[in-house]
């Protein structure tokens, strides 16, 4: 057995990526990760798969697995539990930071006709979009090598951005839902309930601009604002909804509801426009958080490890609701996904360690993020309880918010959070509404869009 560890670029994490999207997003606009309900969400351009006509197989051919360094533990530990496989590891930056990285590489393999690793796994889901276009056709549909049970398994819409005309071309590693943090000690101090409505949470954060001015309940200069708010509120700003066809309309109340919210709390700051993960917020904001609005990732990464926030504080409700809303969804901040080369010769052997990854609980359950896979998730779950760092059981938020992301925002070839930092962020900090830069986001989305080769409507 050859096990073999080559280092292409640093890692960079996913929390990072998200914290500095902001400032690469002023730059340009660049790929990265992440329609009304029942819509069904499309990751890529093609409404039927992709023929797929597998390399000559190969039981015995070794296994190329790209990986970043923060999943490089768990490959480590499939290769100690399957020492008849032979592995080349090889890290990469999980395609970070909308680095493109992955598809340049896979571009320059298919000039050459060889060299593309069997596994990947990428940070930036959006990735399947291209890996399945005509003529790339990178990523192997999985159904027949994953068994139906274990696809089942996942998460309600987990594997939405990983399906095309039926079939299924990457397993999602983890997810990012979102749910309601508050800090549990503050709201029993000032003897305010947990809201389940987003009338309600507008309500609560104007009583707390005037009772306890400089607490807040929510933040929108974070680059993925967009994926927070208005994915929560099944803003159609997002929607593929044919072929290379991408549907925008940020006029839609389903939009404007929700900037007309934000509007309301910014101006009295019980909203911040400043970023979590700014300097200045950890210094002078963090210990005034009340409440807010984040992927499930915000409790040990950000409350605990960034913001300091003792134990026994920090607790989670799930979604909001809108009254009058037939149902409650919400949106999603990351979460990765394990893809599967089209040209590997041991499809069996790639497709086997991208199911153990995603599904097995001897990596998953003690894994950094909440993971996609139902039963792995229920015990990654049971572990956060043993930290006790949270003052309440986030078990049952979790679970419910896993199976509460609208499918209506779809996997594009293009970064929301880019477009968001560098059109609607500094418009915030120079004073203007959300509800007033609407127009200029869908414009910016359009011209992105069209840029990539959408027809947009």
């Amino acid at each position: 057995m050859i096990h073999i560890r080559t280092t292409l670029v640093p890692h960079a994490a996913r929390r990072r990526r998200l914290a500095a999207a902001a400032a690469l997003a002023a730059a340009a606009l660049v790929l990265a990760a992440c329609g009304k309900a029942g819509t069904p969400a499309t990751g890529g351009t093609s409404s039927s798969a992709p023929s797929f006509k597998p390399a000559t197989q190969n039981s015995s051919a070794p296994l190329t697995v790209w990986v970043d360094s923060t999943r490089l533990p768990g490959v480590q530990a499939y290769q100690k539990a399957h020492p008849g496989v032979k592995l080349n590891i090889v890290t990469y930056n999980g395609d970070a930071n909308g680095s493109n990285y992955l598809q340049t590489k896979v571009e320059l393999y298919d000039r050459a006709g060889s060299g593309w690793p069997d596994v990947v796994f990428t940070e930036n889901v959006n990735d399947i979009t291209w890996a399945t276009e005509p003529g790339i056709d990178f990523a192997a549909p999985l159904n027949g090598y994953v068994p139906a049970a274990t696809l089942a398994g996942f998460a309600t819409n987990a594997l939405s951005p990983c399906t095309f005309g039926g079939k299924v071309y990457c397993l999602r590693n983890d997810l990012a839902q979102d749910v309601l943090w508050y800090n549990k000690k503050l709201m029993n101090s000032f003897g305010y309930q947990v809201p389940a409505t987003w009338q309600q949470y507008q309500a609560l954060g104007e009583k707390v601009a005037a009772q306890h001015p400089g607490y807040i309940i929510g933040t929108v200069g974070d680059a993925w604002a967009p994926e927070v708010y208005f994915w929560a509120s099944q803003c159609p700003a997002n929607q593929v909804t044919a072929p290379s066809t991408l549907t925008v309309n940020t006029a839609s109340p389903d939009c404007t509801r929700m900037a007309s919210l934000l509007d309301t709390l910014i101006k009295d700051k019980a909203v911040s426009t400043d970023t979590v993960f700014s300097a200045g917020f950890a210094k002078n904001t963090a210990s005034k958080v009340l409440m807010l609005v984040g992927p499930s990732w915000y409790g040990q990464t950000l409350f605990n490890a960034v913001f300091k926030t003792p134990a026994g504080q920090i607790a989670a409700a799930p979604p909001l609701a809108w009254a009058g809303d037939s149902a409650t969804y919400t949106g999603d901040v990351g979460g990765g996904a394990w893809i599967v080369s089209a040209h590997s010769a041991n499809l069996k052997a790639a497709t086997a360690l991208a199911t153990w990854m995603t599904t097995s609980n001897a990596y998953q359950a003690t894994a950094g993020t909440y993971p996609a896979y139902k039963a792995a998730a229920a015990a990654w779950l049971a572990n956060q309880a043993r930290t006790g760092y949270f003052a309440d059981n986030v078990a049952p938020a979790f679970t419910e918010a896993a199976g509460m992301v609208w499918p209506g925002w779809s996997a594009t070839k293009f970064s929301q959070e880019a477009i968001w930092a560098a059109t609607v962020v500094p418009a915030l900090t120079q004073g203007k509404t959300i509800t007033s830069m609407l127009g200029a986001w869908q414009t910016a989305i359009r011209d992105q869009a069209q840029a990539l080769g959408y027809t947009v409507k």
